[in-house]
């Protein structure tokens, strides 16, 4: 037997041989040898998906159709921001509106490969020093850096402080519902705003100093002999449960960190609901609120959200019975006199 026939037997199928060339068409992607020729590495066929399994799918739709709807978002942004406005020469061949991505890479300090995948919607990591970045590079505003921001599933680092503070406006509404207890709310239950018929049902909690002013701090820390909540275990339940739904969507917000912290060291009772990882949903009942000097109120709280202001809601409590009506227009009466408030150390 000759040389190359016992090379052929020994290494497998002698070249140019029918099976050689079957091998290099099903799995090889390499070319036969040549003087000067590189070899191209071996890629193998990819595995067909086995029919009993389904083929796992790692980004949810909603997920999915949320980067889609951040990449349109990013697109729309990088075609309002001209070129001068970034310091970027303008040049004679530019057909793409605004800046084209490898200049928002660069700006933004990421590669060009991964803000392209960002704006097809591909399933990558961002974070919030990324977002930054881009958002410094595109020029977006408060509103728009939350917006790209859920989008991407991103945590917020950074409230809109918007929810702290109210407008003349909305003040003047307050104002104007004379007979029924009116507030304004926001997702952890700061009282940023309230009328005059609210401060006398809760008076205690009214005057109390503005990093204080909360339901829910009122509701845990608030002993038992002036505790406005008439139904304490029911209002606990339903409350901590909304306040986690909300929480989740502001898990990194350091107002939101430092708010949890602080009730859980101030009310055991709190500490253990909060530990249950209760969840509610927000549903309109009627609620018990007890005053020293008018007994207790049945309302129920019909709420809207303020769009102009996220995260804050307008809360305006309706009596719902004849006693309740008469009782909020005995409080709403000018000649009303509230007793002294009940002064507790530490609340």
């Amino acid at each position: 037997m000759g040389t190359h026939a016992r090379r052929g037997q020994e290494g497998g199928a002698v070249r140019g041989h029918p099976q050689h060339r079957a091998d290099l068409h099903e799995g090889d992607q390499r070319e036969p040898d040549h003087p000067g020729r590189a070899r191209r590495r071996r890629v193998d066929p990819p595995r067909p998906a086995e029919p009993d399994r389904p083929t796992p799918q790692y980004v949810r739709p909603a997920r999915a159709a949320s980067r889609a709807e951040l990449g349109a978002f990013l697109r729309s942004r990088r075609e309002r921001i001209t070129p001068e406005q970034v310091g970027l020469p303008v040049g004679r061949r530019r057909r793409t509106p605004g800046l084209r991505r490898e200049e928002v890479a660069q700006l933004s300090g990421v590669g060009v490969t991964w803000y392209t995948w960002l704006e097809q919607g591909r399933p990558i990591n961002v974070s919030a020093q990324v977002i930054s970045g881009i958002a410094r590079t595109l020029r977006l505003d408060g509103v728009e850096v939350e917006h790209v921001k859920r989008l991407a599933c991103v945590p917020s680092t950074a409230t809109l402080r918007a929810e702290d503070e109210v407008d003349a406006d909305t003040q003047a509404l307050l104002d104007d519902f004379a007979t029924l207890p009116a507030v304004v709310l926001n997702g952890r239950y700061d009282v940023p705003a309230f009328n005059e018929l609210f401060a006398k049902v809760f008076p205690a909690l009214t005057v109390t100093r503005r990093v204080r002013r909360n339901m829910i701090w009122e509701l845990f820390t608030r002993p038992e002999c002036c505790n406005p909540f008439h139904e304490w275990s029911r209002e606990c339940q339903g409350v901590v449960g909304v306040l986690r739904g909300t929480y989740a969507r502001n898990v990194g917000d350091p107002v939101w960190t430092a708010f949890i912290d602080e009730l859980i060291e101030a009310s055991p009772e709190f500490a253990k609901a909060w530990a249950a990882h209760p969840i509610s949903l927000t549903r309109t009942r009627v609620k018990l609120f007890r005053n020293l000097d008018v007994g207790v109120l049945r309302v129920r709280a019909i709420s809207s959200e303020l769009t102009a202001f996220p995260g804050q809601r307008l809360n305006v409590y309706v009596p719902q019975d004849e006693e309740s009506r008469a009782t909020l227009a005995r409080l709403a009466a000018p000649d009303f006199v509230p007793s002294p408030p009940h002064e507790h150390p530490g609340v």
